[in-house]
């Protein structure tokens, strides 16, 4: 339920292992907490869910594994807390600031409903009193110039006149608002959730019953339009998670108008974030001491900011800012803010992340090069790049070293940028540089790879997570305990973004929060799902950290395990690959270049011999669960 209400009466912690059907009201003096956190630390952060963002918000403050509270209105959302406490129950300012202050909350994370606007209105005017930094936590939402938008629900109402049947997703609770509709000639038909507290509001309201209908899913706004004969559909800005794009085609599909009343504006005092990565990097900020270490920027993050900026700049749209941020957004949908230097450079943020090019400086020249009818963006490395010099890294020999995510990252950024500033259709070349990037690349496994004169630009999320052998062994810890949490008997792990997308595929059953990554630390893993009593753990495994682990390493960090080529071509002949496949196999520089190398007969063998030699290695550390590997192609 969204958290959006203000009423003064009691609110209660949840123990979050117990289910509850009820909440008891008790008075804010007898307020106490059920049960215990693993943890305890002088500093907490306060998040107000109970929607799709808050979901986000704990998957983010659970990786530190401290301690913090949950709140939501009432206590129809499941949730699984690890680390935090559930506090159900409606918070005006009075019950907010005792609870801030009663228990040492120094960041307030508010990732409620967007329309709960007494809500953020309410914890704005208590971080203020208590001097509180809050970060929300908002939806993504995109622009409908065919729509009918609406200031608020009477203007929407005034909107709505002249049309005979109206269909509203705007929600039980705001019937009320619409009163004026509904009392008038006007037809209008409610979609609320088929709840008894639900047709409670409506018929406290007043409202007919007859014309209630009941939600299903987002895909059946279609249907009800053509059975309910509506001619106009009413709905709220809910942005992404709110299924606004999906009414928005249902109402194109059916030829009729949509009208969309417009989420209330944000307190100016908020730091606003759209996703996990900006999210868990301002509470970095803010609360420098929650997590054990911090995340980074990738090369590629830092070129497309620096790309950005030069954009900006070119266009004369920086301002006067002595340490401006650029937005970039980063390949899950999600903007992140980056600061630039003076001299238009991005000084590298690695976090706690030993990585060589910590606080190297990542630079970007854009020039202009012809007109075009669209804007086309072409890509180049400068000083500094790498060149590529080998087959099999997905890039053309002689090409700049710039990843394939990277690219798409600059050439999308670079795009909404020209756009902003309304800069003319044309040829844009972008050339990025790395001053130190030279002497930094005899440091990496650069030149092994054929890449000569510089560092590779690369990142595939965008973000760095933070490298400790310990904190990431205790961070997959922690993941399986919330996965044990949410009921699932099956575990599904995977080495990172990619395979977790292809796995989710294969196992749309298992809730999300029984997916974990194990980045290199395969053993480790199957040793605490084993311990915490999975019955059935599905390994997601790509192909050079699948042969790795074939030859033994339960660590397939590049530092311990590297590709070893006498043993692969072993697999290869013992799955009865050709000479010419064998010989193929000893010159390759990595292990995905086998997709291109093996022949479809040949394939289903070699991944056969292949699962069996990683499954040797695996059942050992097992004593209760069953064990599926996949490898993944990539």
């Amino acid at each position: 339920m969204d958290n959006d209400g203000l009423r003064s009466t009691g609110f209660q912690p949840v123990n979050h292992l117990q289910t509850r059907t009820s909440v008891p009201q008790i008075p804010r003096q007898a307020l106490s907490i059920e049960g215990h956190c693993p943890l305890s630390i002088v500093h907490c952060s306060l998040i107000f869910g109970g929607t799709t963002e808050g979901r986000i918000a704990i998957d983010v403050v659970e990786q530190a594994g401290k301690r913090y509270y949950y709140s939501t209105r009432g206590d129809l959302q499941s949730v699984a807390l690890e680390y935090g406490e559930h506090v159900v129950g409606a918070m005006d300012a009075v019950a907010m600031r005792e609870f801030c202050s009663q228990h040492d909350i120094r960041l307030i994370i508010d990732a409620a409903h967007p329309f709960a606007d007494r809500l953020h209105q309410t914890i704005a005017e208590v971080a203020q009193e208590l001097s509180l930094p809050v970060v929300r936590l908002e939806r993504r939402y995109s622009d409908a110039p065919d729509a009918v938008y609406a200031e608020d629900y009477a203007d929407a109402a005034a909107k709505l006149k002249g049309y005979r049947r109206v269909l509203a997703l705007t929600g039980v609770q705001t019937i009320g608002r619409l009163r004026q509709l509904w009392t008038s000639d006007v037809a209008v038909y409610f979609r609320i959730l088929d709840r008894d507290d639900s047709r409670a509001i409506a018929q406290r309201e007043g409202f007919p019953m007859e014309r209630l209908v009941y939600y299903e899913h987002e895909r059946d706004v279609e249907t009800l339009i053509h059975r309910l004969g509506a001619d106009v559909v009413i709905t709220k800005e809910s942005g992404e998670s709110g299924g606004f794009g999906e009414k928005l085609e249902a109402c194109r599909a059916a030829g009729v108008p949509l009208v969309v009343v417009r989420r209330p504006a944000l307190p100016k005092s908020f730091v606003v974030v759209d996703g996990p990565h900006g999210l868990r990097r301002e509470v970095e900020r803010l609360l420098p001491d929650f997590y054990a270490l911090r995340s980074g920027l990738t090369t590629g993050t830092c070129a497309t900011a620096a790309t950005v900026h030069n954009i900006y700049n070119m266009y004369g749209a920086m301002g006067d800012s002595k340490q401006p941020l650029v937005p970039v957004l980063l390949p899950n949908g999600e903007t992140i803010r980056v600061a630039i230097e003076p001299d238009g450079s991005v000084v590298k943020d690695s976090g706690d992340d030993p990585d060589v090019t910590r606080g190297t400086r990542i630079c970007s020249a854009v020039e202009y090069v012809e007109l075009a009818d669209d804007y086309t963006i072409d890509i180049d490395g400068g000083d500094g790049v790498g060149r590529v010099t080998l087959p099999g890294l997905g890039l053309p020999i002689g090409a700049a070293a710039i990843n394939e995510g990277p690219r798409a990252m600059i050439s999308q950024n670079a795009r909404l940028a020209l756009q902003r500033v309304n800069a003319p259709w044309g040829r844009y070349r972008v050339v990025v540089s790395v001053p130190e990037g030279r002497e930094l690349a005899a440091r990496t496994f650069n030149p092994r790879l054929g890449i000569v004169d510089g560092i590779s630009i690369i990142g595939t999320t965008g973000i760095i997570q933070p490298f400790s052998s310990e904190a990431f062994v205790d961070s997959i810890r922690k993941a399986m305990q919330v996965a044990a949490a949410s009921g699932s008997t099956t575990v599904v792990v995977n080495s990172g973004a990619h395979s977790e997308d292809i796995m989710r595929q294969r196992y749309p059953q298992v809730p999300h929060q029984a997916f974990v990554h194990y980045g290199n630390y395969i053993g480790e893993t199957l040793q605490i799902a084993d311990s915490l009593g999975f019955r059935h753990i599905a390994m997601g495994v790509m192909i050079g950290k699948a042969v790795k682990l074939a030859e033994g390493h339960l660590d397939t960090h590049s530092r311990v395990a590297t590709i070893n080529h006498q043993f692969i071509v072993a697999l290869a002949r013992r799955a009865g690959c050709s000479a010419a496949t064998l010989e193929a196999i000893g010159n390759i520089t990595l292990a995905r270049q086998l997709w291109t190398i093996l022949t479809p007969m040949e394939r289903a063998a070699f991944i056969d011999v292949l699962t069996k030699a990683c499954l040797d290695h695996c059942r050992p550390l097992l004593r209760h669960s069953q064990l599926t590997i996949e490898i993944i192609e990539g």
